[in-house]
């Protein structure tokens, strides 16, 4: 290179730093990055942008089919070679043209003109030292589309990462930039693949051609379930579908079955989805009926004061000698339950009936064969944005709850079963009072409001790239009044952080006083029965 143009470089890349180059080339000008960049580049120029811009999820196609005379579907999300790289805020180059291979991701969100994202790297990488600095082969970038704060889903798992207990996988986050093909797309929010791996879901997969039950499990209660590989999904029937009574605090409530009151649906409108690696029928069967009979303990115990366990290939239950307490601890891992209860009721997620809600059990022999409640996932409908518990009070995870669309009732089969029992309760309470009082949730609070001023740059970039801030229409029905009537990132985030502290002082002023030892007459009298 000639002396002249290595000194023009010089200067370029000078400038470069100094000025924290944005991404965003279709406006014509270099704007200060506030987040690191990461930029997708399709190896084939014919496929363009197609690849995210086109792809559908095939249950939302097949709804919008429904009540669409002459709908044609859209191609389903598929994966297209390309090359990955990330640069820093500073405008250092820490990832440079990664193999990998993208495509849209998700179920609803995949009908937006902003899609999710799934990265899949042909080598595990590290990206912006996101969960220790670990490396993974696959990413995800979730587009907030719907939530024009574009910060419930970071707050939410900033608030998982300070309930869950010790040994309980939470996805990692933090918000980019991305452009694709040198186009500039929008600030997205980097998180994990939820995925059965060492430093995710810690437990263990079967090796390439195990086909034996004693392995490990990641399972995703899922409403989606049917349009999944028929050999990874299930259906169980809640102990014959008895009743459950919903949990109101100290307000009487009516028995409710755990599945949809919609009478259009059967009743295994909510499946179940094996999100790790299942080789055999034999597999899928034996957790199948670990599930089944882990929910059959469970409520024999709360229901009925029973202590039933499983035979040896957790196929059917039998009596116990252990207290009823002690039949639930054998085979639950009670304390992420309670963690997982807590996370849902300051979230309010309206999904949490229907789908993202994960569990994993590790059934090999130098496993615990414990259900464990973990991985939570998909909060952008959550923490006041839709109309399910919009004025931040009452009580949701455990309770009766109107579905996203509010259309129909449903319940939480597993955070509602174990809440009739008061030591249960105490257990909720007792962490609850220990997170409230070390100001812990208070800071995600804060560090919301905090996000919207740090990244107003990279937001105000973003509503220039996509219109859905002052264009609701593809969202309108999923927000409430409130959340419809935000004209800024700043105010979406305000009403975020404003409902969120509010839930959570009301829950603090029931769950403390159950520490407390008052007000724990929650039906009280006779067992009931279905």
């Amino acid at each position: 290179m000639k002396p002249m143009n290595l000194f023009r470089t010089a200067l370029l890349a000078a400038a470069l730093l100094l000025a924290g180059y944005s991404g965003a080339r279709a406006a014509g000008k270099t704007e200060k990055r506030v987040m690191p960049l990461i930029s997708i580049e399709a190896i084939d120029p014919e496929e363009g942008t197609r690849f995210v811009t086109e792809p559908q999820s095939a249950g939302v196609s097949e709804e919008i089919a429904s009540w669409s005379p002459g709908y044609v579907p859209p191609p389903e999300p598929y994966y297209v070679g390309c090359v990955v790289s990330w640069t820093e805020t500073d405008g250092s180059v820490t990832v440079d043209r990664a193999e990998a291979q993208v495509k849209v991701r998700g179920n609803w969100t995949t009908n937006y003109e902003k899609k999710p994202l799934r990265i899949k790297f042909g080598e595990k990488q590290s990206l912006g030292g996101l969960n220790g600095g670990r490396a993974f082969k696959n990413w995800l970038l979730l587009a907030e589309y719907k939530d024009l704060s574009m910060l419930r889903n970071k707050a939410a798992f900033d608030l998982a990462h300070k309930i869950l207990g010790e040994g309980l996988y939470c996805s990692d986050c933090m918000l980019v930039e991305v452009e694709i093909n040198g186009e500039y797309w929008g600030v997205y929010l980097l998180a994990e693949q939820q995925e059965a791996v060492e430093g995710r879901v810690n437990v263990p997969e079967p090796g390439k051609n195990e086909t034996g039950p004693y392995v490990g499990y990641l399972v995703e209660f899922d409403g989606n379930f049917r349009h999944e590989d028929p050999l990874t999904t299930f259906t169980i029937d809640y102990n014959g579908y008895a009743p459950l009574i919903p949990f109101a605090g100290t307000e009487e409530t009516e028995p409710f079955t755990p599945l949809s009151t919609n009478p259009e649906h059967s009743r295994d409108l909510v499946g179940y989805t094996v999100k790790s690696s299942v080789r055999s029928e034999e597999q899928r069967d034996t957790i199948r009926n670990f599930i089944s009979n882990v929910y059959v303990i469970m409520y024999s115990a709360s229901y009925d004061e029973a202590a039933l366990e499983m035979t040896p290939d957790f196929s059917r239950t039998v009596p116990s000698s252990k207290t009823p307490r002690e039949a639930v601890e054998a085979v639950v891992d009670f304390q992420s339950l309670a963690d997982m209860y807590i996370l849902s009721e300051i979230t309010c997620d309206p999904d949490i009936c229907f789908s993202s809600f994960f569990m994993s059990a590790d059934l090999s022999e130098d496993g615990d064969r414990k259900l464990r409640f973990e991985a939570p996932w998909d909060f952008d409908s959550a923490l006041g944005n839709c109309r399910v518990v919009e004025n931040a009070t009452g009580f949701h995870a455990a309770n009766t709850v109107y579905n996203v669309d509010h259309d129909f009732w449903s319940v939480n089969p597993w955070l509602t079963v174990m809440m009739r029992q008061e030591w249960f309760r105490e257990l909720i309470a007792q962490k609850w009072t220990e997170l409230f009082d070390s100001g812990a949730l208070k800071e995600t609070v804060v560090m919301i409001r905090s996000d919207s001023k740090k990244y107003k740059a990279a937001f105000t970039r973003n509503y220039k790239r996509w219109d859905n801030m002052a264009d609701k229409e593809a969202i309108r029905r999923e927000l409430n009044k409130k959340a419809r009537s935000c004209r800024s990132e700043e105010e979406a985030a305000r009403w975020l952080a404003d409902w969120l502290w509010k839930r959570i002082r009301v829950l603090n002023g029931f769950w403390r006083r159950q520490a407390s030892g008052v007000s724990r007459n929650f039906l009280k009298g006779p067992a009931f029965r279905p």
